[in-house]
C-alpha cells in the first residue's frame, strides 16, 4: 500500500514539529515537507506536489489566496485548513478557495488522520461539532454573508428565467465572453461546479427585484 504524502505549514514551530514527528512515525503517511508561511506553502505545492497539504490560516500571507493558488499550481493536492479560528466565515472562505477540509486546532489528534483519509477518498471534512454550522451557512447564502453585486443579481435573475448565455448577453448589452466569466465567478462564489448547481443555489438567494431594474444603469451602479 502506497503511503500518503503529506506536508504541514504552520508558523508555530513547536506545533509544527510535533505534528511532523507524529506523522513521520505513523504507518501509511510520509511527511515530505514543512513550512511556516503562505509563500512556503505554495513553494511546497509546486516542488513536491504532496497528496495532502495542511496549512494554518493565521500565518504570514493571505491564506485564502494561498489555498486558491495551490489548487491551481497542484490540482491533485488536497488542502486542509488547520486553524484555531472557529468563525463560520473563515471556514466558508477556506472551502470556497478550494480547501477540502477544515480542522479546528484543539480537536482530538485522530481528527487529523480522519481529515486526511476523508479528503483522499474525495470527501470534504469539517471538524465534528462545527460541521453542522458550516453546512447550514453554506445552504443559506444570506446567513453565510454571500453578497452579489447588482450585475450578478441581474444575471442570476435572467438565469432563473432559463435564458442562455447568449440571451443574457444580448439582454444586458454585454459580450457572451463577459457573461461566461460572470458565470464562472458565480459558481465559485456559490461553491457549485456547473450551471445546474448554480440554478439550484440561485433559487435560495435573497435577490432584490433585479428584473425591474433598468439594465442600462447597471454599468453605472457596479
Amino acid at each position: 500500500m502506497l503511503s500518503v504524502s503529506v506536508a504541514f505549514v504552520d508558523d508555530h514551530p513547536t506545533l509544527l514539529e510535533g505534528i511532523r514527528a507524529i506523522f513521520s512515525r505513523r504507518p501509511g503517511y510520509k511527511v515530505i515537507a514543512t513550512g511556516s508561511c503562505c509563500a512556503e506553502a505554495l513553494g511546497i505545492a509546486l516542488e513536491h506536489k504532496p497528496n495532502v497539504l495542511m496549512i494554518d490560516l493565521n500565518m504570514p500571507g493571505n491564506a485564502f489566496d494561498c489555498i486558491a493558488q495551490i489548487r491551481i499550481a497542484s490540482p491533485e493536492t488536497k488542502v486542509i485548513a488547520f486553524t484555531a479560528s472557529s468563525g463560520i466565515n473563515h471556514a466558508i472562505d477556506a472551502l470556497q478557495a478550494g480547501a477540502s477540509g477544515y480542522v479546528l486546532k484543539g480537536s482530538p489528534l485522530g481528527s487529523l488522520t480522519e481529515a486526511i483519509d476523508a479528503v483522499m477518498a474525495g470527501d470534504t471534512y469539517i471538524s465534528k461539532g462545527f460541521s453542522t454550522k458550516v453546512i447550514t451557512a453554506l445552504a443559506n447564502p444570506k446567513a453565510s454573508g454571500i453578497k452579489l453585486s447588482v450585475r450578478e443579481e441581474q444575471i442570476v435573475s435572467l438565469l432563473l428565467e432559463s435564458r442562455t448565455n447568449r440571451e443574457i448577453a444580448k439582454h444586458m448589452n454585454l459580450s457572451e465572453k463577459t457573461i461566461k466569466n460572470y458565470m464562472t465567478l458565480l459558481m465559485q462564489k456559490l461553491r457549485v461546479r456547473n450551471r445546474v448547481g448554480l440554478v439550484v443555489a440561485a433559487r435560495s438567494l435573497p435577490l432584490a427585484d433585479a428584473r425591474g431594474r433598468d439594465v442600462d444603469r447597471i454599468g453605472l451602479l457596479n
